[in-house]
């Protein structure tokens, strides 16, 4: 119609081709969301590495830019367990986000995470390398889970929970991990008073990556049945932040930006579009600059 229009029909064609476009643009998004359970909320661990301070202050930068990015798009966070490290930072934080396809748009950002910077812990102002990892489960529905932990694969510690202090500060031993003993996976849950309540939270969580692990099994197995090989491999470190040379880089996808403050500030929509295609095996990595 464009071709064969006028300079006053093309005007009035302008709005709808617009608007076609954003229609197919949001067609193809929706092909993009290929895993099991792409409307799930999302259940996020963030864990520091190795690096000790330094590792755990970007633990801590992880936790705020993913919970950041959930509030600016309206979904709701709930912070689980946070364990703070000794100086700065965490040494883990679990949280879920919920929302529209929480666990589909945040399924690409499991894996490791790499920050270069000059140290601010470091009086001789060097640049150090940390890492942290982020693992993604979706937050099943209880009634698809079926897994029964016996008692004595589980261990169960209390403590006291983390508070900023005053008034509402918790003086009981009401937070609570559960260990399964035959993986190793810990989950604590310290958002309630109840430590009764805090137990159920953290085994509910405990059986969703349970579940995950056995899926992303049995995924495994068909693939191999069928002679297929997988495309979606997680590599040692999934995306690298250079913040004193100010660029952020995806090393599946090639994404590359230099404005590192907004992406820590949450605005992370183009790295995860472009992991999704990544994951439906629609785009790999380009040479885009120099990797550190």
């Amino acid at each position: 119609m464009l071709e064969l229009a006028d300079d006053s029909e093309r005007e009035m064609l302008a709005e709808e081709q617009t608007n076609l476009e954003q229609q197919i643009d949001d067609l193809y998004r929706e092909t993009l969301f290929t895993m099991k359970h792409a409307d799930a909320a999302a259940i996020v661990r963030v864990k520091s590495g190795a690096g000790g301070t330094e590792s755990m202050d970007w633990a801590g930068m992880l936790e705020r830019m993913f919970m950041r990015w959930g509030e600016r798009r309206g979904y709701k966070v709930e912070l689980i367990d946070q364990q703070d490290g000794d100086q700065a930072g965490i040494t883990s934080a679990e949280f879920i986000i919920r929302g529209e396809r929480a666990y589909g748009m945040l399924a690409p950002e499991h894996g490791v995470h790499r920050l270069v910077r000059v140290s601010p812990f470091d009086s001789n102002n060097r640049r150090h390398t940390s890492f942290a990892s982020v693992d993604v489960v979706p937050e099943v529905p209880p009634e698809e889970i079926n897994i029964h932990i016996p008692d004595s694969d589980l261990r169960r510690d209390v403590f006291r929970s983390q508070g900023a202090g005053g008034q509402g500060v918790n003086t009981t031993d009401s937070a609570v991990r559960l260990t399964h003993l035959p993986t190793g996976i810990a989950v604590a849950s310290q958002v309630t008073r109840s430590q009764i309540k805090n137990h159920e939270i953290a085994l509910q969580i405990l059986k969703q990556r349970l579940y995950d692990i056995e899926l992303k099994k049995r995924e495994a197995e068909e693939m191999a049945a069928r002679g297929e090989q997988k495309k979606i491999e997680w590599g040692n470190q999934i995306r690298s932040y250079v913040l004193d040379k100010q660029y952020v880089k995806d090393h599946r996808t090639g994404v590359m930006r230099h404005d590192s403050g907004n992406i820590l500030d949450g605005d992370l929509d183009e790295f995860m579009w472009a992991g999704l295609e990544w994951m439906a095996g629609k785009r790999s990595a380009e040479e885009l600059g120099d990797d550190e």
